[in-house]
């Protein structure tokens, strides 16, 4: 039984088709809205919406919409986000949920202003692994958590950037912003908030392709006294290879791997066994390149359920807001050597 809830979308490229499809599952899609007339035109006719080729009009005309994703560029995030906000509708928005904290501190602000809803995405938090690694936690199966890994080695080759906002600094914002701030999400969640980092990066092959850094190595030290690494690249040779998050833990070392934090790849833990892990959603494909796994799904259900329901958020804007701060106290800390 789907939804009555009405639904909007600011930016009509990749990820929007995702957004567009679980809405035309779950709800109803009313409006979407692109600069490029031909991507609104193409969605629009789709789902069966109306498209708009700015967001003013779209904020302006619709007046019964519940919510609207933002899935501009990243650097447009906070711009459409308030504007939302400010018209009086509630916001999804894609990660990351902007460039800076400051930027998310004026979402959060306006959103507690015109009493509405700010959700991050942060989708690998439902992956079956994860989810069954986070329950360890809580119930203090692991003990305390001792020192952690987090692996990122992907692949983006020239096409993926090739006449893109991805690559500039003022509209992607970094590897760490685009490719894994579902990881480092994943850091904050499990293991804490972060009091202290130090980090290399460098751009090895795609000069003159992006403005920042292909890869980079970062030492963590979380409040709670654990230590932890994070070693990311996209220069993974032709293919992506992984995405692992290793946990050392009192009593006991569990890995989350795959290429997408997907599969329980070692558990070691006392006295209790990880067992019967549901198989998890595939991933997001995109041609020559998959992204992280496909959970949009969950998120939407979770938002409708959160305003129909008054359920509990899953990823509250506050979390995604610490994510965005602990990227930025990564990239200001960052010795650039390359």
């Amino acid at each position: 039984m789907g939804s009555s809830l009405k639904f909007g979308i600011v930016g009509c490229g990749r990820i929007a088709q995702r957004h567009a499809e679980h809405i035309n599952n779950k709800g109803v899609l009313v409006a979407v809205c692109d600069i490029v007339k031909e991507k609104a035109d193409e969605m629009a006719g789709k789902y069966g919406a109306k498209a708009y080729y700015s967001i003013e009009d779209m904020l302006q005309s619709e007046t019964a919409i519940d919510v609207i994703a933002v899935c501009s560029p990243n650097g447009l995030h906070a711009q459409h986000a308030i504007q939302i906000l400010s018209a009086g509708f509630h916001c999804l928005c894609e990660k990351p949920m902007a460039l800076t904290v400051a930027d998310c501190g004026e979402m959060i602000k306006v959103a507690e202003r015109k009493n509405k809803r700010v959700f991050a995405i942060k989708q690998n938090r439902f992956n079956p692994p994860v989810e069954a690694v986070k329950r360890l936690l809580d119930e203090g199966r692991l003990g305390k958590v001792l020192s952690v890994q987090l692996s990122c080695f992907w692949n983006r080759n020239p096409d993926y950037y090739h006449n893109s906002w991805k690559g500039t600094l003022a509209l992607d914002g970094g590897t760490l912003y685009t490719q894994f701030s579902h990881f480092i999400d994943l850091l904050y969640w499990m293991v804490g908030d972060v009091k202290n980092v130090k980090a290399f990066m460098g751009n090895y092959i795609h000069k003159g392709i992006i403005e920042f850094e292909d890869t980079g190595v970062v030492i963590l030290e979380f409040n709670n006294g654990a230590i932890g690494t994070v070693n990311y690249t996209v220069n993974s040779y032709n293919k992506n290879m992984e995405g692992s998050l290793t946990i050392f833990g009192e009593k006991g070392t569990v890995k989350i791997g795959g290429q997408y934090l997907n599969e329980l790849e070692y558990q070691n833990i006392e006295g209790y066994k990880i067992e019967n892990l549901p198989e998890g959603n595939k991933a997001n494909n995109y041609g020559n390149y998959q992204g992280s796994m496909s959970n949009h799904d969950k998120v939407y259900d979770n938002l409708i359920d959160v305003l129909e329901n008054n359920a509990e958020i899953s990823t509250s804007s506050f979390e995604g807001m610490k994510t965005v701060e602990i990227i930025e106290k990564i990239y200001s800390s960052a010795v650039k050597l390359s």
